[in-house]
């Protein structure tokens, strides 16, 4: 792997953190979180206590180096595993690690540790929002798609059986530690999927990054160490601008972070959560945007083009599952849940130009439908 080491900072005032990307980050876990943990309270924790919230799937590979480096520094440390996949992502899950936290007699000192992909950073982040109201916790991402982006920003949360994060809060972590080693263990789904928001950066906000992405196709493909550590690096600082500008979406300009996923979200909870993952949804997604923005005259079709080219190179799909049976009138009432949506109105984030998207209003039914035809959804 590449020795690069990346920094990037989140500024929030009080609430600024900092993205550290590095090989072989989680073994300086102990080091790393004590000066975050310093500087975010002013002082070291008196009895130390590091849970970390990790899956099935993840725990085995990596929560042994977590604690290595934690208890050689004299931390106590548990380990709460959970299931792999959206489902953890649901209040009675929740509840059981509310438990455990109880019986470990957690306190405001403790130090919750998100080791996993999007599903725990977000399950995690909640419970560190909630328990206590409020505890410090750290992300530690293991999935491109967690690197750049559901562990930058400060949004946690779980899903309602009508709505994806549909309970949730913006609670953001004491920081973010990003082992570049750890994708190695990724299996090829879970990659590809992460690479859909990274296109997805370069669309709503940067057309030379999505340039870039055009000319490192195979490095990317093939997963190459320097190539992937200045990907996150640069994705992660795109996200971060926005992110200070707009922490709790409230002037809208956060919204931009949302292309492709009014639609994405929407297959996702009538595939069955799990069924697409949320990265090949949001490529799907991404150019329903894009055709979208089309129709209404706001781009040339070179736009979609370019898009489409590039996320089938990079392997990612762009339709649904073959036999996958959808109703339009289906599709549209999950995109009224949508946090997006006021008064039941829909809103759709779409681009005017490679680099730039508007959150934009008031688009007819029958759009929808017509780009919802183009991907077998009537």
């Amino acid at each position: 792997m590449s020795t690069a080491e990346e920094t990037v900072c989140v500024n929030l005032g009080p609430r600024t953190y900092e993205i550290l990307i590095a090989p072989q980050a989680l073994h300086r876990t102990a080091e790393v979180v004590w000066r975050w943990y310093v500087q975010h309270a002013g002082k070291p924790p008196a009895e130390p206590l590091g849970v970390i919230i990790t899956d099935c799937q993840v725990g085995p590979l990596h929560a042994a180096t977590v604690t290595t480096s934690l208890e050689r520094a004299g931390w106590r440390t548990d380990v709460v595993e959970l299931p792999a996949g959206e489902p953890s992502k649901s209040l009675s899950v929740i509840m059981q690690v509310y438990d455990r936290l109880i019986a470990l007699q957690a306190d405001r000192q403790t130090v919750v540790l998100a080791l996993g992909g999007g599903v725990i950073g977000d399950a995690a982040g909640f419970v560190a929002a909630t328990y206590a109201r409020g505890i410090p916790f750290v992300q530690l991402p293991t999935t491109l798609l967690a690197d750049v982006d559901s562990s930058v920003g400060g949004k946690v949360g779980v899903n309602h059986p009508l709505a994806k994060n549909m309970i949730g809060a913006f609670y953001q972590p004491f920081g973010v530690l990003i082992d570049t080693a750890a994708l190695a263990t990724l299996p090829e789904r879970e990659y590809r999927s992460g690479l859909a928001e990274v296109v997805k950066y370069g669309v709503i906000l940067d057309a030379d990054f999505f340039a870039r992405l055009e000319a490192q196709v195979d490095p990317l493909n093939r997963r190459d160490a320097a190539c992937l550590s200045a990907v996150i690096a640069r994705s992660c600082r795109l996200k971060a601008d926005i992110v200070e500008k707009d922490e709790f979406e409230r002037t809208g300009l956060r919204a931009a972070l949302n292309y492709g996923h009014t639609f994405a979200h929407a297959f996702e909870a009538l595939c069955g959560y799990g069924e697409l993952l949320h990265g090949e949804a949001v490529s799907i997604g991404m150019l329903c945007a894009s055709r979208l923005a089309e129709r209404r005259g706001l781009i040339g079709r070179d736009v979609t083009e370019r898009q489409r080219q590039l996320l089938t190179a990079l392997h990612l799909p762009t339709q649904l599952p073959a036999g996958t049976k959808l109703s339009a009138n289906d599709v549209l009432a999950r995109m009224r849940l949508d946090k997006k949506a006021v008064a039941g109105k829909l809103r759709f984030v779409l681009p005017t130009r490679l680099g730039h998207v508007e959150t934009i209003a008031g688009i007819p039914d029958d759009d929808v439908r017509a780009v919802l035809a183009e991907i077998g959804v009537f």
